[in-house]
């Protein structure tokens, strides 16, 4: 079986989140978009529906968090070299994102991480499995 994860995440302004996100080099299902929903293909099987609002209330009784004060939740995502993490959270930056966290290098182990304009916390990692095997 396989399986799709869909992350619901709200926006205040869909089309800047529209704009980050194509920055950096993501792109965009029109099945699942339109004035209320924009998703967001991060690989095939995980796409993220980020949501207006006033659409994302639709979906749940509990209060929205404002993500640049208050924790939800941090996205971590993997990347094929210490070079994609660095290349994907510059775009991320450049295009208004905001730094978060230290870098981490662990030799075996690399990652950074920013906040989208939402506030929403994304951290992009890679690992060489075989060292890390070894660091066991």
């Amino acid at each position: 079986m396989s399986t799709k994860i869909f992350v619901n995440l709200p926006v205040k302004d869909l089309a800047r989140s529209r704009e980050f996100f194509t920055a950096l080099g993501y792109s965009f299902n029109p099945d699942f978009s339109d004035d209320n929903a924009a998703c967001l293909v991060i690989s095939e099987n995980i796409l993220a529906m980020l949501l207006v609002e006033p659409f994302f209330k639709t979906f749940t009784e509990k209060r929205i968090v404002d993500a640049h004060t208050e924790g939800e939740v941090i996205l971590a995502l993997s990347a094929d070299s210490r070079e994609q993490v660095d290349e994907l959270v510059d775009r991320a930056l450049a295009a208004g994102g905001s730094p978060t966290g230290e870098t981490q290098d662990h030799g075996f182990m690399y990652g950074r991480a920013f906040l989208d304009p939402d506030g929403h916390h994304w951290e992009l990692t890679w690992m060489d499995m075989a060292a890390a095997q070894e660091q066991g």
